[in-house]
């Protein structure tokens, strides 16, 4: 077996640090800045607002950009800004707008992004904080808590099913509001974590039990597969196993794990492995713990199979322990993410 150098180190550390991250959501007036503030002072950790964000490249305020482009522009600049935000945020907090988690695509971003707090509050307190507030596009109307009542009502269920964390706030102190945050993040850092994992296998692999007995074993594809599934069933683990003998439908599969919320991949590129350096790019573009699988010792078999382009972009190398070696990168990829 072999552990990968120190570049890929720094990737773990990178990954690691981005999903630390702790996001705020919630309703206007749910005292998502002041909040932040406060956290960033407990935490030790820099503070991020999107709103903010966007104000200061537009040179232009959010009421204007509604006035000017619409809601609907403004909700393009929201996820243009999540999507640089996933790729790049680490081991900081981000307090979102109002309106954020209302586009599915952005609720996907914000849960890759890292913990998502939903600051809950009821639309009597929204008013009683914002009625002089006249910088709220969405409140200059004739009956703004009636429009706060029922913009809370369509979002409801939203912002729940977008957060990983559901804080009360009406009638709390910033302190108590702090606190019920940070014990629920500690309880669910210490939880164990069911983990969205992605097993691709490269051509050939679908032949196992067919080609080459004597370096590949007897066993044949469906029973790796069902070995799979009992490991995630065992573990906790939701995995997905993807084959293809078609280098092009590989890295489609690899970039897609980039949205849909994968956090590991374990990879045998079979006979990529010597050559593919698109497949190797393609596995350099996602920030998530990798572990590339060889069945048999490739050390040990002819010397263009000692060559792995992609192996430097994993985290780990495992070889030579037959079938046995998928489950290991699947265990060292669990242990990975709680270091």
């Amino acid at each position: 077996m072999k552990y990968s150098g120190k570049k890929n180190r720094y990737h773990r550390k990178a990954y690691d640090r981005k999903k630390d991250n702790l996001i705020l959501i919630g309703f206007m007036g749910s005292g998502k800045t002041s909040v932040g503030v406060r956290l960033s002072f407990v935490m030790k950790r820099a503070i991020e607002d999107t709103d903010k964000m966007i104000e200061k490249r537009e040179g232009k305020t959010i009421s204007t950009i509604f006035a000017e482009e619409g809601e609907a522009a403004f909700r393009e600049k929201e996820t243009a800004l999540l999507k640089e935000l996933s790729g790049t945020l680490q081991h900081k907090i981000l307090s979102v707008g109002g309106g954020t988690p209302l586009r599915e695509e952005n609720r996907n971003l914000l849960k890759q992004t890292g913990t998502v707090v939903y600051l809950r509050i009821q639309p009597q307190t929204v008013y009683e904080r914002l009625k002089d507030d006249d910088t709220r596009p969405l409140l200059q109307c004739e009956d703004p808590l009636e429009r706060i009542t029922n913009l809370l009502n369509q979002r409801k269920d939203i912002y729940e099913a977008a957060a990983d964390i559901v804080v009360d706030v009406d009638g709390l102190e910033m302190e108590e509001v702090i606190s019920k945050i940070l014990t629920e993040y500690n309880k669910k850092r210490e939880r164990t974590k069911k983990m969205k994992l992605l097993v691709i296998n490269g051509p050939n692999l679908n032949f196992l039990g067919i080609r080459e007995k004597s370096v590949y074993g007897t066993q044949d594809y469906q029973y790796l597969l069902q070995m799979i599934a009992d490991k995630g069933k065992k573990d906790g683990h939701d995995i997905t196993v993807f084959q293809s003998n078609h280098e092009g439908a590989i890295i489609d599969r690899i970039q897609e794990a980039y949205f849909d919320g994968t956090e590991g991949i374990v990879i045998n590129p079979g006979a990529f492995t010597h050559y593919s350096y698109a497949i190797r790019d393609a596995l350099a573009s996602i920030t998530v713990p990798k572990v590339e699988i060889h069945i048999s010792d490739i050390t040990q078999r002819e010397e263009f199979r000692k060559i792995s382009v992609t192996a430097p972009v994993c985290d780990k190398q495992i070889y030579g322990q037959g079938l046995n070696g998928y489950l290991m990168a699947i265990d060292f990829i669990a242990g990975f993410s709680k270091k």
